[in-house]
């Protein structure tokens, strides 16, 4: 039965809102709407949580305990796990650099599953996969997230990041290690940022730092940007040199300018009348 033009529509016909519309919320028109949602989320619930400076630890996500470079998911556990005690035995408000992965498996899970051994709250950045990367079990609830888009990800890594620790890995590691080292070398962070590559003879091997600077790639003063280390307590004395003990600073900003304010140019007068 057709309704005829002077016959109101039944009620279940009323047009959705359209912030409640989820055909229009999924379409390619409100792809804006969904990447500042990745934006105003993690941003809200860090603010809930009191969640202002963050350790990052980056790693592959295939490396297993009993697999052939397991040695290195003991130790990323070990070192999460003696991060959140220095961080819990800091005397400021809240708990300071708490342990942030990209929340999957591997390295990940041994950095959240480390805090989470010291009885620590644990941030978790997942990222929906094609081979469907599920968040990891030892995230805390309140700090586990699941974003679209790289970039948003890449962004809450940076924005909160007081430090980096780097483990073995592929792609993915390279891909954010280089993003973070490269936000470092041009100054688009307003603090400095120390990059830990973890495990010295496997970054050696795969890539050939010196070999930037004799190409005129980098400068030299670009090394200075990371350090190797070797052992948890090694890794944590780093840490615990470079970020100090100082007082709770205020949060980070986004990418404050670097460049200095010109003024502006007065507009040429007109002809005299």
């Amino acid at each position: 039965m057709t309704t005829s033009p002077e016959q109101p529509s039944a009620a279940g016909d009323d047009p959705l809102l359209a912030y409640r519309d989820p055909a229009f919320l999924d379409s390619e028109a409100a792809r804006p709407i969904r990447i500042i949602s990745e934006y105003l989320a993690p941003l809200d619930a860090f603010r809930r949580e009191c969640v202002s400076d963050t350790i990052v630890f980056f790693g592959s996500a295939r490396i297993a305990p009993e697999g052939p470079m397991g040695r290195y998911y003991a130790e990323a556990r070990e070192l999460a796990r003696l991060v959140t005690e220095w961080s819990q035995s800091l005397k400021s408000p809240g708990h300071r650099y708490i342990v942030c992965s990209g929340g999957g498996p591997g390295i990940m899970e041994a950095a959240n599953r480390g805090a989470r051994d010291a009885g620590g709250r644990t941030i978790g950045l997942n990222i929906g996969l094609p081979h469907e990367q599920r968040p990891n079990p030892y995230i805390t609830p309140e700090l586990s997230f699941e974003f679209h888009y790289f970039f948003m990800r890449k962004l809450w890594f940076a924005h909160l990041a007081r430090a980096m620790v780097v483990f073995p890995g592929g792609f993915g590691t390279l891909d954010e290690t280089f993003e973070m080292l490269t936000l470092s070398q041009t100054r688009k962070l307003d603090r400095s940022l120390p990059v830990l590559l973890y495990g010295s003879s496997y970054w050696k091997e795969l890539i050939q730092f010196e070999a930037l600077v004799r190409h005129g790639m980098i400068d030299r003063s670009d090394l200075d940007l990371f350090v190797f280390v070797d052992e948890p307590r090694e890794a944590l004395d780093v840490l615990r040199q470079r970020l100090g003990e100082e007082k709770k600073p205020p949060a980070p900003a986004f990418a404050d300018s670097t460049t200095p304010e010109s003024p502006v140019p007065k507009p040429p007068r007109g002809p005299r009348r």
